[in-house]
């Protein structure tokens, strides 16, 4: 058995949104949490990769699926492991159980950055990393670039603010599954579907201050995403797949 961390929490009030499902930002925001809390457990968090090796984790891509939608006050456990590659990109995954039945998994592609000049670090240079892998838990999907159909609309163009950024002074990751969200007018499918996957992968960093224009395509069951910027450089793309579902009672 490979090496493996476990956290178990709850879909809290503000992970919900309509109909009590946990927002695409809100599963992101639980990976996430558990991907950190594994990180420390582990001693390779960000701190402790910013004090040893003057560097910062940033995610490339993430990627999840669920059978059922998560609803608010669901008891969710996520067991987290990472691959030990020795590429430049290090991949986590994530098995997800609630009230002890598997409903879904996940996979985030992860890099090591320099944190003054944002190049990349080799990650077999960071022992912790290689020898604490999931060994025969490890997925084999690998998370490729999205491809946008032709036929994208621009919706909107959206400027970020303070509370879109995090503790690395870029917009944190999961806000870019509600920018996604709102840009697809998921509340208006939700009443009897569920966003049973989604994929984004971030092409460039932004900045507080900065503008992107958001554009969509695709159709009722798989809906893109594209963010970019006044310069016409691409900084993010999304796909969410909808699913039926009808709440129980």
């Amino acid at each position: 058995m490979g090496t493996f961390y476990e956290m178990t929490c709850r879909v809290g009030a503000a992970d919900a949104g309509i109909y009590t499902q946990c927002r695409p930002s809100g599963v992101l925001n639980l990976l996430q949490e558990a991907a950190t809390e594994a990180a420390c457990a582990f001693h390779a968090s960000g701190p402790e990769m910013l004090e040893k090796y003057n560097a910062l984790w940033m995610v490339t891509r993430m990627w999840y699926r669920l059978d059922r939608p998560l609803l608010w006050n669901q008891s969710l456990t996520i067991r987290t492991w990472h691959r030990a590659d020795r590429g430049a990109m290090l991949y986590r995954d994530f098995d997800l159980f609630s009230e002890g039945e598997p409903i879904g998994e996940a996979v985030s592609a992860w890099v090591l950055v320099d944190a003054d000049s944002r190049k990349l670090k080799k990650l077999s240079e960071i022992e912790n990393v290689m020898t604490s892998g999931g060994g025969e838990l490890c997925k084999e999907r690998k998370l490729g670039k999205i491809r946008m159909p032709q036929d994208m609309k621009l919706v909107e163009e959206r400027k970020f603010h303070y509370s879109d950024i995090d503790c690395n002074g870029h917009v944190n990751n999961v806000r870019y599954a509600d920018l996604a969200a709102d840009a697809v007018g998921l509340e208006a499918a939700l009443a009897d579907h569920f966003v049973s996957s989604l994929q984004i992968g971030y092409l460039k960093e932004c900045m507080a201050g900065e503008s992107i224009q958001v554009c969509v395509g695709g159709d009722e069951k798989a809906r893109f995403v594209h963010g970019v910027d006044l310069a016409g450089e691409s900084r993010f793309d999304a796909i969410l797949t909808l699913d039926e579902w009808k709440e129980k009672g």
